[in-house]
């Protein structure tokens, strides 16, 4: 995940006042230094930092957290708080153009995944929001740009405008836009060029292409792995063009993920989108409060609720929750689940949503191995059907040659065995506790926690 480095400092400050009850000036000095200290290791611009524990600082000493009952957990408020305002405050949405078609403009310098970005906007436009969009190749400089686009589009289904190399990028996005008209295309999405860094002679291109497409939206794509200098492309992209919004791309790399926190601030433009992967469907809304939430280890509750309901089938989720009050649920079914958990991306990043998973006993350093869920679907793979619907007819022999089957050694299988009746027989005491709430109205299924 981005900001993981960052997000280790800051929880590991944040723990030490957490369960204070009485917080002194001395106490808020010292975290304010480890906090400063993060940042600038995570590659935040410096005036940003000195800004921010400024404001934390002025706030963490108020009079309403040092007399309140929970100082430290007030004072870790008052960090979420400033974290997310930092990073924009609240979601800022694409635009809608008052009469269709919406423009776009995608720019940004050349690698900064600018053309893989209009495509995956396009695709989230029409999932998330059934729109028709119309893909432009106006990049006319960079070899096999317009090839990249239109193999992108072909893939997506989407029709993708080119007037191939030749051709102005003026000319190409005028005829794009009345093109999308004609055909009462919704939005106009328009990848222009690049260049290895920000010269006079894109820029001039780049505002002539303004005038004659009229963006309700000028989208400027930013490499986040390139730390400082994605501010600084950020800063002269926007006093040349007024760029409406930021989509900070490779979020999900290796990346001090000090871009996010001061490309808003620097320059006062909105993060509306954050690339999380390369797979055309991994470009997200940004949501300040829910990454500032990640980042301070509180989880991110609402993106996973969001990833379950685009990738889990409801009809399939009420009939396997039947399967499983009535003992019916079997191999095949566990099988299903699987993939509808697989379809909702990399497991290890479904966890690090989850609030306080990486402060679980044993669960800070876990790699969650795909390896070792490609071997569980080996072992099922390699049973019969009848096997699969009554395992408890795998005897000895039909284990040998399981696992011979799989890849895997008998241990592995005996294993999965235990481990699915374990799991099945926790089901039923579960459902049955869900049933016996809902008639006794108890909320939350009937079951008590234990404290």
């Amino acid at each position: 995940m981005a900001f993981e480095g960052l997000a280790e400092r800051l929880q590991g400050t944040l723990t030490k006042i957490r369960g204070k009850g009485k917080v002194s000036e001395a106490d808020v000095k010292e975290m304010m230094r480890e906090v400063r200290l993060a940042l600038l290791e995570a590659d935040v611009n410096f005036k940003v930092v000195k800004e921010f524990v400024a404001k934390v600082k002025e706030k963490a000493l108020g009079q309403d957290i040092m007399k309140s009952l929970t100082p430290g957990q007030q004072v870790i408020k008052v960090v979420n708080e400033e974290l997310t305002a930092l990073m924009g405050g609240e979601q800022s949405k694409i635009a809608v153009a008052a009469k269709p078609p919406t423009v776009v403009m995608m720019v940004g310098l050349q690698g900064a995944g600018k053309t893989t970005t209009t495509a995956k906007l396009a695709n989230h436009l029409r999932k998330k929001h059934n729109r028709n969009p119309l893909l432009v190749a106006a990049d006319i400089y960079r070899p096999a740009a317009i090839k990249q686009l239109e193999t992108l589009g072909k893939q997506l289904n989407m029709p993708v405008f080119s007037l191939g190399d030749q051709v102005s990028p003026v000319e190409i996005a005028k005829q794009a836009v009345a093109k999308a008209k004609e055909e009462h295309l919704d939005y106009v999405l328009i990848d222009t060029a690049g260049r290895l860094h920000i010269d006079e002679e894109l820029m001039n291109e780049l505002q002539q292409v303004k005038e004659i497409a009229k963006p309700d939206e000028i989208l400027l794509v930013v490499d986040a792995m390139t730390g400082q200098d994605a501010v600084n492309v950020a800063e002269s992209f926007n006093e040349q063009l007024d760029v409406t919004g930021v989509v900070l791309t490779k979020l999900d790399g290796d990346t001090r993920g000090g871009a996010a926190l001061s490309v808003k601030a620097v320059t006062n433009t909105p993060i509306k989108f954050a690339g999380m992967g390369e797979k055309i469907d991994q470009l997200e809304p940004f949501h300040p409060e829910r990454m500032a939430s990640r980042i301070l280890g509180m989880g991110d509750v609402l993106t996973l609720i969001e990833k379950a309901q685009s990738s889990v089938d409801e009809e399939k989720a009420r009939e396997l929750e039947k399967k499983m009050r009535t003992m019916d649920f079997t191999f095949d079914d566990f099988l299903e689940q699987l993939a509808q958990v697989r379809s909702m991306g990399p497991l290890d990043e479904i966890l690090s949503m989850m609030p306080g998973f990486n402060k679980a006993k044993g669960m800070k350093n876990l790699q969650v191995d795909d390896k070792q869920i490609n071997r569980v679907e080996a072992i099922v793979r390699s049973m019969t059907k009848q096997e699969k619907q009554d395992p408890s007819v795998i005897n000895g022999s039909r284990r040998r040659r399981i696992a011979k089957g799989s890849g895997t050694s008998i241990q592995d299988v005996n294993r999965l065995l235990k481990q699915f009746e374990e799991m099945k027989k926790m089901m039923k005491q579960m459902t049955s506790m869900t049933a016996k709430g809902k008639k006794k109205g108890k909320g939350l299924g009937g079951f008590k926690l234990p404290f």
